[in-house]
């Protein structure tokens, strides 16, 4: 989810400060420990979004601490926020941090890419079980929407111990080819004609 839309669809709620439009996204995300957003990520956002005219500035309200600028959103920014929604979303599904320690494990004569795999299993299995915990525990009736995200995380996670599973079935044939390699190319400037 992008930070910049995300803060656009709170204030077309209503007008929100900065620290408001914060604890609003976290809350969004299922808390801070999911997704953290930094302060300093929200208030240079904000002065992006109101440089290029999709919020601005509506007051400012004083209270016992600091002073907190009210933003809202302009016609521009509900269009924006439009476009997003009209638009899909892409996966990462390829950009894997285990599946390139993989592939580095198994050209590694000193690694073990069983032990990796059994590692990861491990790990996931773990979190499989802490967010089928947390899953069992939220209410549907005030949570729907959080359950929703813990179904597709944990349907995730079910794949990914599936993939480890056909992984780990057809390692001595994965060994036995050679690692990827770059294309090799001359160095230099190309040759004139």
């Amino acid at each position: 989810m992008s930070v910049r839309h995300a803060i656009l669809g709170l204030l077309a709620q209503r007008p929100r400060h900065g620290y408001e439009l914060r604890l609003g996204f976290e809350a969004l995300a299922g808390g801070e420990q999911l997704w953290e957003v930094k302060p300093a990520q929200i208030y240079s956002t904000l002065a992006r979004l109101a440089e290029g005219g999709l919020v601005q500035q509506e007051g400012v309200e004083q209270g016992g601490g600091p002073e907190k600028r009210i933003y809202s959103i302009t016609p521009a920014g509900k269009a924006e926020l439009e476009a997003w929604f009209q638009s899909s979303v892409a996966g990462e599904h390829q950009r894997d941090e285990f599946f390139i320690k993989l592939l580095l494990c198994l050209a590694d004569d000193s690694a073990n890419p069983t032990r990796l795999i059994q590692v990861q299993r491990a790990r996931l299995y773990q979190e499989l079980h802490n967010i089928t915990t947390q899953r069992t525990e939220a209410d549907p009736r005030q949570a729907l929407a959080h359950i929703l995200l813990l179904d597709k995380t944990i349907m995730h996670l079910e794949a990914d111990l599936r993939w480890l599973d056909m992984v780990e079935a057809r390692l001595e044939e994965i060994k036995k080819q050679p690692l990827p390699e770059p294309e090799t190319r001359p160095r230099g400037r190309p040759r004139k004609s």
